[in-house]
């Protein structure tokens, strides 16, 4: 019994989750401003789907399936499986075939939502993140494809990054399809696995990739990953695919012709580019940033790709009948943010409340009429919300940054004027009622 009284939970967060403060939710909302202004001049729709779904609707596509219950967050609700979802993909191809009959054909939507992945936890690499997806469904036009990647090149320039920030870098699963054939792998499970390494080539480096498609990896902290199982042979000649600059996938070529119409040269042609997620069927493309990024200790960090996407013309099918070709593109808008706010110094103002203190709470009423006086002018204050005498009542005022105190007491209510304290400079002033507003005014 003893025991559960002295029981105190953790005040520490699970590993790969983060209480966000509010610099970063500002840059965060104005990033979703930008957003948004985008892809309503660009036609899109805006679509919300709910964070859970049955496991089986949204399928068992994460790059790091190897891991516990395939990389999501599950529970049983009486006979179901349901999960967190771990994209905006597999839950937009659901509400697709649920929808079929009443969408327009090709469909475009966008959404901004949380998403869950029960992953190694990195630098910036969170289980739970807000990511937007921006998507066709129902086309196979490769202007879709190209205008995703024109789209998300406009985003992060209106939120501040110039073109030698970043690259889009363009693939084709028809590469890799090409590179199974000529190493004879036919195992769905070894062509995943071999997806999976090569995906965290940007992320390990070679060397440490290079393990993933052979016997396995332990990593710093002990875990050990199964590897590929390919030979130095067949490693060998990915490396040597690796390498190569060019292509000749029609379906690369062809958005690079797109591009061209589109004056949109900030691209870069990489074989490299995976894509861990299974259900891609063709032209893929990831958005790398060009600039260093540290952590909260300064070091600098392999980032990787703060988004990207490609074409998933079956995965709609899954659900039926459906002849719905589709494409999409993603970012993971709290990596984005992570690093724009090492780019960018974002001056960005916060309000704090105009302090009234409280010298006796009977005189509340005068305290409220100060208080509506200033919110009509739609001035930020509040009445001091606490309890205490006038020295915690300023100690609170300081620590929250407010700009200026207003002091009521009997003198003030006898004179009919009120003190006006400025804490940044500390001057005090009589100010009549009527007038605190547009003295307040010129303190913000």
């Amino acid at each position: 019994m003893s025991k559960e009284k002295n029981f105190k939970p953790s005040k520490e967060l699970p590993l790969g989750f983060v209480d966000r403060q509010e610099k970063e939710l500002l840059v965060r909302d104005f990033v979703i401003s930008n957003i948004k202004e985008v892809m309503i001049k660009y036609g899109f729709k805006y679509l919300e789907t709910p964070s859970f779904e049955y496991t089986d609707s949204i399928g068992k596509f994460l790059p790091d399936k190897d891991r516990p219950d395939q990389g999501v967050f599950s529970f049983k609700d009486e006979s179901n499986w349901l999960s967190l979802r771990y994209d905006l993909t597999a839950p937009l191809a659901r509400y697709v075939a649920k929808n079929y009959m009443e969408i327009p054909k090709p469909f475009k939507r966008y959404q901004l939502g949380t998403v869950w992945r029960n992953e190694k936890p990195g630098p910036g690499r969170y289980r739970e993140f807000l990511q937007f997806d921006a998507d066709y469904v129902g086309t196979n036009s490769l202007q879709a494809d190209a205008e995703l990647c024109v789209l998300i090149s406009e985003i992060l320039q209106k939120c501040g990054l110039d073109k030698k920030d970043y690259t889009v870098k363009i693939s084709s699963r028809k590469f890799t399809d090409k590179l199974f054939e000529q190493l004879k792998i036919k195992s769905k499970e070894q062509i995943s696995t071999t997806l999976r390494a090569l995906d965290k080539i940007d992320r390990l480096g070679w060397e440490e990739a290079k393990k993933l498609l052979g016997v396995g990896r332990k990593d710093k902290s002990g875990d050990y990953t199964k590897g590929a199982n390919l030979n130095s042979d067949q490693i060998k000649i990915i490396e040597n695919a690796l390498k190569s600059k060019t292509s000749d996938s029609e379906d690369v070529l062809e958005i690079i012709k797109i591009f061209k119409d589109y004056n949109f040269e900030n691209y870069k042609l990489d074989p490299s580019v995976i894509r861990g997620l299974e259900y891609y069927t063709g032209p893929i493309f990831e958005v790398n940033l060009n600039f260093e990024v540290k952590n909260s200790k300064g070091q600098a960090i392999q980032f990787g790709s703060i988004g990207g996407g490609g074409r998933y013309d079956n995965l709609v099918s899954n659900f039926g009948n459906f002849n719905c070709p589709a494409t999409g593109i993603s970012i993971g808008l709290d990596r984005l943010v992570f690093a724009l706010m090492q780019k960018k110094d974002f001056k960005i103002r916060t309000t704090r409340p105009v302090v009234i203190c409280v010298f006796d709470k009977n005189k509340n009423k005068e305290y409220v009429a100060i208080l509506n006086k200033l919110r009509i002018s739609n001035i930020s204050s509040e009445i001091y919300p606490g309890e205490g005498k006038l020295k915690k009542q300023m100690e609170y005022a300081n620590k929250i940054g407010s700009p200026a105190v207003i002091l009521y007491g009997d003198d003030e209510i006898k004179s009919g004027k009120a003190t006006l304290k400025n804490l940044e400079s500390g001057k005090e002033s009589l100010v009549k009622i009527e007038d605190l507003s547009n003295e307040i005014k010129k303190l913000l």
